[in-house]
């Protein structure tokens, strides 16, 4: 088995455990030892986004020990705090960080961070979510404006098989400002305004969710559906989260499965659970694995000297000081009918998708 293999295969198994996702929330360091020598620090944005305390963090851990075993890793989460954050990235630099790989808390506030860094000539790797008014030395992250579409499009699909004008459409959306808010919605748009045009359907209620968090996602469908009076034809969002906090709201009106929730994005295990049992329509799946190990191999690149690798980069993002040289990787959407994607991946299996409900009709077929 090769290096690489048998580290997968870790990564894997790491799953979703608590042990970790706590070491992670309180802040850790793994990978090579500390002695004095090369440290990279894993900037997370906050504790709602669950794929970056869960998955994330201890995937780019693991293959960063592939590529670099002298480095040592330090997770700090900002708990959705801009301010926070700002003073964990100027910690880390007066701790002599060797390079910073950051996921923003506020991609609009973090131009002081990148201005720090370069001055103390830390290299940053910008992973995920976008960082202006600032230089970085590369970006990681998954099509964007291509999620946005298969959510637009997946919408339509639904709301096209509705009979009837003037459908009233709910929709809860990402963090404000954020580069990923901006261009989900930007691909929605392109399957949904033609739909608001022509009047089949009616955008009744629309919010941007403070740091992606699912509770106040909740509240917002809660007061969406009681302003009218339940009379929702179909809740659209932006990532896996949101959507659960929608369907939270349902449960409690006893509307689940009665207004169908599309545009869940990440395929975290609660999601797949939430598809599997038709609670949730979809989400778009991003293999984190390819992300996670896509940002080691940069990260060690730099620390070796070698700078970004070329051959990774197929594209740029504007952060309003610079072009960013970006890794762009792909995207698939999941629903009930090709959930065995995200099993074949290794990532899940169908046990664990099938706990909640073994007797959902998509279950009974893969029992």
């Amino acid at each position: 088995m090769t290096g690489e293999n048998a580290m997968r295969r870790r990564i894997r198994a790491i799953g979703v455990a608590t042990s970790i996702a706590a070491l992670v929330l309180a802040g850790c360091v793994a990978g090579g030892p500390d002695n004095g020598g090369r440290k990279v620090f894993f900037f997370l944005p906050n504790t709602t986004t669950k794929r970056f305390v869960q998955r994330d963090a201890p995937m780019f851990t693991e293959f960063l020990r592939l590529f670099a075993p002298d480095v040592s890793v330090t997770v700090l989460n900002a708990g959705g705090d801009p301010a926070t954050q700002e003073s964990q990235v100027n910690d880390a630099i007066t701790q002599g960080a060797s390079a910073i790989v950051l996921v923003s808390a506020d991609a609009n506030r973090a131009s002081a961070e990148l201005a720090a860094a370069h001055q103390a000539s830390v290299p940053v790797v910008l992973y995920d979510h976008d960082a202006v008014g600032g230089p970085a030395d590369a970006q990681i992250v998954f099509d964007s404006l291509e999620v946005g579409r298969q959510q637009g499009m997946r919408a339509a699909e639904l709301i096209n098989a509705m009979p009837g004008q003037g459908l009233k459409v709910a929709r809860v959306k990402g963090h404000p400002g954020d580069y990923g808010t901006i261009h989900y919605q930007a691909g929605q748009d392109e399957f949904l305004q033609p739909l608001i045009d022509s009047g089949k359907i009616e955008v009744i209620c629309d919010q941007n969710i403070n740091n992606w968090d699912p509770v106040q996602g909740q509240s917002f469908a809660e007061a969406c559906l009681a302003n009218e009076n339940n009379a929702i034809d179909m809740f659209i969002t932006m990532n896996d989260d949101l959507a659960g906090g929608i369907v939270a709201a349902l449960d409690r009106q006893e509307l689940v499965g009665r207004i169908p929730v599309t545009g869940g994005q990440d395929a975290n295990l609660a999601a797949l659970q939430l598809i599997a049992q038709n609670k949730l329509d979809n989400t778009i799946y991003k293999n984190l694995s390819d992300q996670a190990k896509a940002a080691a191999q940069v990260t060690a690149s730099i620390l070796d000297g070698n700078g970004v690798p070329e051959n990774m980069i197929n594209g740029t993002i504007d952060n309003q000081y610079m072009d960013v040289p970006t890794v762009f990787l792909p995207v698939q959407n999941i629903t009930r009918d090709n959930l065995q994607v995200v099993v074949d991946a290794g990532f899940y299996t169908w046990q664990q998708i099938c706990e909640p409900d073994p007797m959902s009709e998509v279950c009974k077929e893969h029992d």
